[in-house]
């Protein structure tokens, strides 16, 4: 369990293919306190560390992970957000976050709003996803207030201290994002259902 408050970013050193599955070696500020097979939150998909070497840390992504996520597109030199799971007696900053990305999103319009900035982010509806004006989502891995809310379609704020501090400062239009919706959304879809 995550909260979709970004503890540090992560560069992308190298991956690496091995059949079906690719390998990511991450440096960071944090690689060093991981531990092996722990989870961690890598733009919002949790993975599990395989190898850790001075400051850097390894996962690996199956195929499965690869075709609903956007890791298929990280390359050397790219920056994630990175945050390690939630300990019991911890604050609750952000929302409840699984680090199970639900959908790929498509980042369609930003704003300069003259002191934050305003994404637009549109992605395929076919699991009839819901968000609402004021609801949580998780962009990326970071949990984020929803704006504006439409089938298919939602906007998030971003203040100057989360542009700064997560991998959102290097969106552009037309980048992909990892999607995952808030479960408590998810719980009453699958209950009207």
């Amino acid at each position: 369990m995550f909260t979709g408050i970004i503890e540090c970013l992560g560069k992308i050193e190298s991956v690496t293919e091995e059949g079906t599955n690719k390998i990511f070696q991450i440096k960071s500020p944090i690689s060093h306190a991981l531990r092996i097979d722990q989870s961690v939150a890598h733009n919002g998909v949790c993975l599990t560390i395989t190898k850790i070497e001075n400051d850097c840390h390894w996962v690996t992504a199956i195929d499965e992970t690869l075709l609903k996520t956007s890791l298929n597109t990280w390359k050397p030199k790219d920056e994630i957000n990175l945050e390690r799971c939630l300990k019991l007696g911890d604050r609750l900053d952000g929302h409840w976050v699984q680090g199970h990305a639900d959908t790929t999103g498509m980042c369609t319009k930003i704003t300069d709003e003259n002191g934050s900035w305003k994404y637009e982010i549109e992605f395929l509806n076919v699991q009839n996803y819901r968000t609402v004006a004021k609801g949580s989502i998780t962009l990326n891995g970071t949990s984020l207030t929803v704006v504006d809310s439409e089938p298919g379609k939602f906007s998030v704020a971003i203040i100057p201290y989360t542009y700064e501090h997560t991998s959102i400062k290097h969106l552009k239009v037309g980048d992909p994002v990892n999607l995952e919706f808030d479960i408590i959304g998810k719980w009453v879809k699958e209950w009207m259902n």
